[in-house]
């Protein structure tokens, strides 16, 4: 099924007038970059954007000097949110979840201490993962978290790796709190589904059932511990920042990100080592254009950077 957009959203954001003057010396690489990614702009709106763009070009720029510099562990690249600023790019995310899980409908997965787990975990050669998604300009990644998880756990039981719908999620579980573009929560989604089933990409229906599991909050063993013996897992994430707005490539980490005030929806897929400096390998959801073909590495037990293992969830099929 094609991906259609259910709703709107409006973006506000108070800027002052850009006093940055236009390079001519970027004009065709503007014009490749508008060309590559079919950006079109009104007349009145040409000239804000080109200066966005600049700007975050020279922040691109800025990092990656550094990045070879030995100052951080991933390079950025421009990409299809050049244009943007930061509070707008902000703005796209998922703000409005909550995520308290319910221990009457959620079981508690705790590592086995017991147990020793591989040193590397990928589920994308095993068959668990469908090819990366794009969410669009819509702040619809909890469903893209919801389906992906699902997903892993459906092949699992079934051998069959069938594409789930998010449009389907988007249009009908406003029941349980979602709200299409506007944000949503993949723990929500799961206990709809549980309730009303869920549709394949391609619109046919199929029923099942199965309760839900989380990780304990914070725990990075715990989901490390998921991931190795369940599949991949859904996740929460601190992204609303330049630095993974522009990930390219390299080992994400940013001392700033936040533990507890998440905003975007993911799934861990597998997890590794490089150099010995141990990652996380994340499925997003905007598009191949983004980052390492719409994957990202992530710094992994570093303190539960940008909360990654804050609110991990998956479906017990």
């Amino acid at each position: 099924m094609n991906f259609l957009l259910r709703g709107c959203f409006v973006v506000c954001v108070l800027v002052k007038a850009s006093t940055v003057s236009i390079n001519p010396a970027l004009d065709n690489e503007w014009l490749s970059w508008k060309t590559f990614h079919k950006k079109v702009y009104q007349e009145k709106d040409a000239a804000f954007r080109r200066n966005v763009w600049e700007q975050n070009l020279q922040y691109i720029e800025k990092h990656n000097t550094d990045y070879f510099m030995g100052k951080h562990t991933f390079a950025v690249g421009m990409n299809q949110f050049g244009d943007m600023t930061v509070e707008e790019f902000s703005n796209l995310l998922n703000r409005r979840n909550t995520r308290q899980y319910n221990n009457k409908t959620c079981n508690i997965f705790t590592a086995d201490d017991k147990t020793d787990l591989p040193q590397s975990v990928d589920w994308r050669p095993k068959g668990y993962v469908t090819g990366v998604k794009d969410q669009k300009a819509c702040g619809s990644c909890w469903a893209f978290s919801t389906t992906g998880v699902l997903e892993g756990q459906w092949f699992k039981k079934t051998g069959k790796l069938i594409s789930l719908s998010e449009q389907y999620l988007m249009d009908c579980s406003q029941s349980v709190g979602n709200h299409g573009c506007n944000g949503g929560s993949n723990y929500r989604s799961l206990l709809f589904i549980k309730e009303k089933g869920i549709n394949s990409e391609e619109s046919y229906p199929y029923t099942y059932h199965f309760d839900s599991a989380a990780t304990r909050k914070n725990s990075e063993k715990d989901l490390a511990a998921a991931v190795a013996t369940v599949g991949p897992i859904a996740v929460v994430f601190d992204a609303g920042r330049a630095s993974f707005m522009f990930y390219k490539s390299g080992i994400y980490y940013d001392e700033a990100c936040s533990k507890t005030v998440t905003d975007h929806e993911l799934l861990v897929v597998g997890y590794g080592t490089e150099a010995g400096e141990p990652y996380w390998i994340v499925k997003n959801s905007w598009g191949v254009k983004w980052g390492n073909n719409g994957y990202f590495h992530t710094a992994k037990d570093k303190g539960n950077n940008c909360g990654i293992a804050s609110y991990a969830l998956y479906p017990v099929v």
